[in-house]
């Protein structure tokens, strides 16, 4: 950014344009985990019938937690105004946006209420492994973990030791703290495979905000603010 900067190059940034992806997979992985969907269709494919083993899990009645509030976590709770739960929301850099739907909480609140948590943060130094085992130890009930942010929010090692301690109940991961199998660590390779043998978790390969509508949305999104800033793209 500061070269960036010392030359006079303006940087712009499209969040804007794949957030509705992102909201709609982050809802979609988790109905999916309530209700066994992976499961249940890989065992009737298989011929196998179970339907008390699949008795899923409602969203209506739960107390929702987020963690950041800008694109991204502002559309996850949009898309679930519909679900008849109670939204509470923890952002350190924002103020005064509750709503009647949204109600505006502090960590501690957040920590005794929640019951789901959605991370939606960018990486940084601040972020990066914030979602280590102490943090999981200060909810008060045992958690549905969402993560479509990023993976090096958390490690292997944390989510396998939640899991172990009765911490979380389930998460879906759509990052992973490394996505290059290829170059997984050995401690990463035996913790991602104790962590992929777990039925309550759900992987998708960092896709929640790769549609066919968010490429275009995005460029739009790009096309707009370098318009607004005065570039026309032709040259003189």
């Amino acid at each position: 950014m500061e070269a960036l900067r010392a030359k006079g190059i303006q940087l712009f940034h499209a969040a804007e344009g794949n957030k509705d992806a992102v909201g709609e997979h982050a809802l979609g992985m988790l109905l999916a985990l309530f209700n066994h969907l992976m499961v249940a269709d890989a065992q009737v494919r298989k011929g196998i019938w179970k339907r008390e083993a699949n008795r899923g899990e409602e969203l209506a009645g739960k107390v929702v937690g987020i963690i950041g509030f800008g694109n991204m976590g502002q559309a996850f709770a949009k898309k679930l105004a519909g679900f008849d739960v109670e939204l509470l929301v923890y952002d350190k850099y924002k103020q005064g946006f509750g709503s009647d739907q949204v109600q505006e909480v502090g960590l501690e609140d957040l920590f005794e209420r929640a019951e789901v948590l959605s991370i939606h943060v960018p990486l940084t130094e601040e972020t990066r492994n914030m979602l280590d085992i102490a943090f999981f130890r200060r909810f008060r009930h045992s958690l549905f973990l969402i993560n479509t942010a990023r993976g090096e929010l958390s490690t292997f090692q944390a989510l396998n030791q939640a899991f172990q301690e009765g911490l979380l109940k389930g998460a879906v991961l759509d990052v992973l703290e490394n996505e290059r199998f290829e170059r997984f660590s050995a401690e990463q390779q035996a913790q991602f495979q104790q962590l992929a043998t777990r039925k309550e978790v759900l992987f998708s390969p960092h896709v929640a905000g790769w549609t066919h509508q968010s490429y275009a949305k995005i460029n739009e999104v790009l096309v707009a603010k370098i318009q607004a800033a005065g570039f026309s793209g032709h040259s003189a």
